[in-house]
């Protein structure tokens, strides 16, 4: 049979498509392709697949296993396509393709009653299980305890951790939710009870779905079952799966013989949802015969000054597959690193970036703004939307829409406008014992007055709000003393809702970086009034709204955390804050989250196809150094751009920093 559908392939790709398909039945020794960034992953596996319909393989015994729905059905679709052409029209169809968690369903559908579990069990949803979660907390009484506890859906993150991670739950608190470590008696009494309470309702939640997987296959004769089912398993973005997903594919095929796993180690940047590198470093000695290993390294997407950034940054990595992109787009600039005097020059230069690459003829859609931290991009939002930049963010909620920073501006909209019913009626459900009626007889009471003196010592306070309304009050005074001075007015509000953090908010790092970064941008203001009116304009979707249906090519910038971007490319890309503390973050501690930092370098530079910029900021503002009276900290460039790779950068240095005129 003719091979001419393979004929867009490559050299590297021809070899991982036609693995073992020499041999009479085509199972041969395990195969680990390691696809480097924009090397045609995707392309290779949905051809490997459709290589072995075309060569015989019963679709029915091919197991494909992706990450989404929508890459399972996409691949699926484009591998029965390129077969049923080969095939002279004739019709394939793959009935066993989709995720881990879509296939374990599948299949413990029909052996639930031979492993304990009911055939009609239902699946829980994640907000279903957040609330099972909560109900049982509530019953143990743990919702009242005296010292602080993980709120339900936090409980829910560190359990789902523990078990697709396969880590202690003391292990998991120590290194991700240190605030509870002192909780974890109680929440291994929780989960126990959560699991107890999962089984008595017949329910199953998300990550059970791999836990049933594993139990059925550690079943001898239902193991055998399910191994008899499929000549081939294939496995997409293996650099991303879990301990159990790990154990499932070793489950599935022991020795290794008809696997196929596609993945790139300098990718793996999900430990934080459980995924563990270990998979694919470990993958080729795992097995007995040892797995063959196949490295695409042309790169289609970028030109070669960034491939030879890219890989020198990685070619400092402790461990890891060798691989050195390449591409046959040969000339274009280098990347460029530019010092900037401080993180609003950095907004102000990447903003100016931007629209003269606009002024170039490169649409804001082909252009993108990387960052490690959702909070990284603030300045840089107010900045494109004083200049009428319209953007959309990926990666979290957009940073004036969190809900911790609503409740601080919620305090400053209302001493604003004291009859601004909205902020007031935020800002009284903030306390202890005050709920929606409360709040809202106590609005009544104050008539559009502004809660202080006579008119706020006239309203009846539930008990369970005393403790926490002689300091609300004493804000709300100081708030309206004409010797308050912005942005002092702002600190007193940050001083007080601090106290309140803890308990309204679990994930207490974060929110209290966003404040901090709040705070910087509400000190670059001369008055309370301004900052409000800027920080309330038009979101900028309005904005994309119109201008998209001007003119297409003016579809918004966009703005992406790292984690976000993964996968997807743009002719611009922006690269903030590379430097400590921000890349590699400073809550990366040990040698191996270091190691995960330096690959998410990695990912963010090999988005760009001709124009990457990494931008350091001299000073940047540091939550931790308030203590010592500074706002701000010197900061160094990130330790993974060393200054023997800095020839293949174009350095510049532009400190002198410009006055921005603010009224």
């Amino acid at each position: 049979m003719s091979n001419n559908y393979l004929s867009d392939l490559n050299k590297e790709q021809r070899r991982a498509v036609r693995h073992g398909t020499k041999r009479p039945q085509m199972i041969d020794r395990a195969l680990l392709v390691i696809a480097g960034a924009g090397t045609g992953k995707t392309k290779t596996l949905t051809y490997r697949v459709a290589h072995l319909l075309v060569n015989g393989v019963d679709p029915q015994r091919i197991l494909l296993l992706t990450f989404t729905r929508r890459a399972a059905q996409e691949m699926t679709r484009r591998a029965e396509g390129i077969a049923g052409k080969a095939l002279k029209g004739r019709p394939v169809e793959l009935p066993w393709s989709g995720t881990f968690h879509h296939v374990g369903l599948q299949l413990l559908r029909e052996y639930a009653n031979r492993i304990g579990l009911h055939p009609s069990f239902t699946i829980h949803s994640r907000g279903e299980s957040e609330d099972l979660m909560g109900m049982v907390r509530e019953q143990l009484g743990l919702a009242k305890s005296k010292s602080r506890f993980p709120r339900a859906e936090t409980c829910l993150a560190i359990h789902s951790l523990a078990v697709n991670s396969k880590t202690p739950v003391k292990d998991v608190l120590a290194s991700r939710f240190r605030a509870f470590i002192v909780c974890e008696p109680r929440l291994r009494q929780l989960f126990k009870a959560y699991r107890r309470a999962k089984r008595r309702q017949g329910v199953v939640d998300f990550d059970d779905l791999l836990l049933f997987w594993v139990k059925m296959l550690q079943e001898k004769r239902i193991a055998r079952e399910i191994r008899s089912r499929f000549d081939h398993v294939l496995v997409d973005e293996y650099q991303d799966t879990n301990h159990l997903q790990g154990k499932i594919l070793r489950g599935l095929k022991p020795d290794g013989r008809g696997v196929t796993v596609v993945g790139d180690d300098a990718q793996s940047i999900y430990s934080f949802r459980a995924a563990t590198v270990r998979n694919i470093f470990d993958f080729p000695t795992q097995l007995t015969p040892k797995a063959r290993v196949i490295k695409l390294e042309r790169n289609y997407r970028s030109t070669q000054p960034i491939l030879d950034a890219c890989n020198a940054v990685m070619e400092l990595a402790t461990e890891g597959f060798a691989k050195n992109l390449w591409s046959r787009r040969t000339t274009g600039p280098n990347p460029s690193l530019t010092t900037l005097a401080d993180e609003e020059a950095q907004a102000r230069y990447v903003a100016e970036r931007i629209l003269r690459a606009c002024e170039r003829g490169i649409p804001l859609n082909e252009q993108a703004v990387l960052f490690r931290a959702s909070h990284h991009s603030a300045l840089l939002e107010l900045e494109l939307v004083r200049r009428n930049i319209p953007f959309r963010k990926y990666g979290g909620i957009k940073f004036l829409e969190a809900a911790h920073i609503r409740d601080v501006l919620s305090v400053l909209r209302w001493r604003e406008n004291p009859k601004d019913q909205i902020a007031a009626f935020r800002v009284l459900k903030l306390l202890p014992g005050i709920g929606a009626a409360t709040a809202t007889r106590m609005i009544e009471t104050l008539g559009g007055r502004p809660a202080v003196g006579e008119a706020i010592a006239a309203l009846k306070v539930p008990n369970a709000a005393v403790a926490a309304w002689s300091a609300f009050a004493r804000l709300m005074k100081g708030l309206h003393e004409q010797r308050r001075r912005w942005p002092n007015e702002f600190k007193l509000v940050s001083d007080w809702y601090a106290r309140h953090l803890p308990r309204l908010h679990d994930d207490l790092d974060a929110r209290a970086a966003d404040l901090d970064q709040l705070g910087q941008i509400a000190s670059s203001y001369r008055s309370r009034q301004r900052f409000l009116a800027e920080v309330t304009l038009d979101p900028p979707d309005s904005t994309t709204g119109k201008i998209q249906s001007a003119q297409k090519d003016e579809d918004p910038l966009v703005l992406s955390t790292i984690h976000s971007a993964k996968g997807l490319e743009w002719r611009n890309v922006y690269v903030l804050n590379v430097i400590e503390e921000c890349i590699p973050s400073f809550n990366a501690k040990n040698a191996a989250e270091i190691e995960e930092e330096r690959r998410l370098l990695h990912v963010a530079m090999s988005r760009a196809k001709s124009r990457l910029e990494l931008t350091v900021p001299r000073q940047a503002y540091r939550s931790r150094h308030r203590k010592r009276g500074n706002q701000s900290a010197f900061i160094k460039l990130t330790r993974f751009i060393p200054a023997s790779i800095h020839g293949l950068f174009d350095v510049g240095t532009r400190v002198r920093k410009r006055p921005v005129r603010r009224t």
